[in-house]
């Protein structure tokens, strides 16, 4: 019990880019986690993609030591993302501690992300100790966002700490405050070393296989243990067990109240699962409650360049589910592309990401189709089928009505970007609803528009807009009737379904001009005049010709009479006829990325 009275569990949550990482990184200096000469920035973010973008992509727990009067303190800290795709890991770590610091940058003040993480953490009942970051920057407005944060906790100016993660200043008194703040673990149950651990995230070794991310509730686990995964219903030994600092270490055992990992051994994909609960074999104890699924907002089909390549990235799907739960995915199979998946993502940017990290880690080449989203087709009898992909989209008119799910936004930007925002919001099919000031010369507002809109670069539009200044967050309503239609793309008159998409009807001419006039500009030239044409509603809405490349057949001729070219001509002509009855275009995986990345 005397040790439990020294852990303190927390989690560092903001919108992205206010500091989380680089405060976690003082942290970890101050209380000597990591020698020195190990250190470097951005030390809990692992993969290389999260060094690279500077963003947090995957949560990391760490355990640090602090000596305070005359005790040893362990706090076990789990960084978080900040960016909204990311929300459901940060969800996760929520339910493993029992407080968080709201990091608010000093120079940008309260975001729309950090009132939806923090509204998740108050549901949980957690402690808040609100930090302002960055105030060493000469850009600080100091005390225009302690007002903020003031208003939005309703607690006192001094509760509201300030530091700065680049120097160092201040994290020492914060380091100390949370131990005054946090409370320490407490036992739902007196069953001794009796275990109840929540699963809040596992990781793949192709060593140890499964490796369970767990908070300790109730009990003691240690190497040897036999083990019960609850919702699973398998068996396992613990073949190890240990705790992070920031690489993992192992330890005899994991008692009440700390944070660690067990090696299962278990090398099959869909047996641990996030929100299950660990127990000894034979416990009686209830489970602890969960976690949600996560619902896929954005779907988009992957298919291996090669189809000699599906297998492998099928283990390769399988092996990213292992890290990463919430991304789905299903085999599908469609004409030209071949065999492939239909997977689900929380958002473009975890869809960029998970492409990438196929690409990167698993040397795949892939084509990815159009991002779309989840329609709900009525028939005219009633029933109603759900749609994921542009490619299964009914031709117009032949059903009775479509739904598509619209989202709920909270805006928070100055006031003078307010009438370029609102022009936005209009071109988007968006309904403004009430604002309020929020701050010194900010507004916040709320907004509904349909998902497919958000989809259509609205982030970058409103970033671009607002100079950068205005942020946003979003969570899912419900569905609501839609009019869309299905664009489809033929290259050489064929329909390539990896162009597919729904658009609204209003905007169908101007997206169909859009990407042929994209698509003309990237596609390789072929032998012969290459057709790329965009069809709906039974029509074509746009078209252009791809000029052939041209080969000089005659170059190797020197003098002589004219019929001899004409004769070398005319063989020409016929062959790149024929070459376009019989010929298919290859269209380059290169090609697919760029669309992709234009859209």
């Amino acid at each position: 019990m005397k040790v439990l009275n020294r852990i303190r569990n927390f989690v560092i949550i903001s919108h992205v880019d206010h500091g989380k990482s680089t405060l976690a990184d003082r942290m970890i200096e101050l209380t000597n986690t990591v020698e020195k000469r190990k250190m470097r920035e951005q030390v809990l973010d692992s993969m290389e993609l999260e060094r690279e973008r500077g963003i947090t992509i995957k949560m990391q727990p760490v355990r640090m030591e602090y000596e305070k009067d005359d005790q040893v303190y362990i706090l076990n800290l789990i960084d978080t993302p900040g960016h909204i795709d990311f929300s459901y890991e940060v969800s996760r770590a929520l339910k493993a501690v029992e407080g968080a610091i709201l990091l608010v940058d000093s120079t940008q003040g309260v975001q729309a992300q950090t009132l939806t993480t923090l509204t998740a953490a108050k549901e949980l009942g957690i402690t808040i100790v609100p930090v302002l970051s960055k105030i060493d920057s000469p850009r600080a407005r100091i005390e225009e966002v302690r007002g903020e944060v003031v208003t939005l906790l309703n607690c006192t100016e001094e509760e509201v700490l300030l530091c700065s993660g680049k120097t160092g200043e201040g994290v020492e008194e914060l380091v100390a405050e949370l131990i005054v703040r946090i409370s320490p673990p407490k036992f739902e149950y007196e069953h001794g070393d009796d275990l109840r651990a929540l699963i809040f995230d596992f990781n793949y070794s192709s060593h140890k296989g499964v490796v369970v991310y767990v908070r300790v509730f109730d009990g003691i686990v240690k190497k040897g243990d036999r083990l019960i995964l609850r919702a699973a219903d398998k068996s396992f030994t613990a073949l190890e067990v240990g705790i992070f600092s920031p690489d993992a270490i192992p330890r005899e055992t994991l008692s009440a109240g700390e944070i660690g990992y067990v090696v299962t051994g278990i090398k099959r994909a869909g047996i641990a699962s996030v929100g299950d609960t660990l127990f000894h074999s034979g416990s009686l104890l209830p489970a602890l409650a969960g976690y949600m699924n996560p619902i896929p907002v954005v779907w988009a089909s992957v298919y291996p360049e090669s189809q000699d390549d599906f297998s492998e990235l099928k283990q390769s799907l399988e092996r990213l589910k292992l890290s990463d739960s919430s991304l789905s995915f299903e085999e599908e199979s469609a004409g030209a592309l071949g065999r492939g998946f239909r997977c689900g993502f929380l958002g473009m940017l975890h869809l960029e990401i998970i492409t990438e990290r196929l690409k990167r880690e698993f040397n795949l080449e892939l084509t990815v189709t159009t991002p779309s989203i989840t329609y709900e087709i009525e028939d005219h009898k009633g029933h109603r089928e759900s749609i994921y992909s542009p490619v299964h989209f009914p031709d117009d008119g032949s059903v009775k009505r479509i739904f598509e799910p619209w989202v709920k936004l909270n805006i928070i930007t100055p006031a003078s970007y307010i009438s370029s925002i609102m022009q936005i919001l209009h071109e988007h099919e968006a309904i403004a609803g009430d604002s309020e000031t929020f701050g010194d010369g900010r507004v916040k507002f709320n907004v509904e528009m349909p998902l497919r809109e958000l989809m259509r670069n609205f982030f970058s539009r409103i970033k671009t807009v607002s100079s950068g200044f205005a942020s946003l967050s979003y969570n899912i309503i419900g569905m609501r009737e839609a009019d869309v239609v299905r664009l489809d793309v033929l290259v050489a008159e064929r329909v390539v379904h990896a162009f597919s998409r729904v658009v609204s009807k209003r905007r169908v001419q101007e997206e169909a001009e859009q990407i042929v006039d994209r698509l003309c500009k990237i596609l390789p030239r072929q032998l012969f005049v290459t057709k790329i044409q965009a069809r709906s509603m039974g029509r074509i809405l746009s078209a252009k010709k791809l000029s052939a490349l041209k080969k000089d057949v005659t170059g190797h001729l020197y003098g002589g009479d004219i019929t001899r070219k004409r004769k070398l001509w005319e063989k020409q002509k016929k062959g790149k006829k024929k070459l376009k009855e019989r010929g298919k275009i290859n269209i380059p995986h290169d090609v697919f990325l760029k669309m992709l990345r234009a859209d």
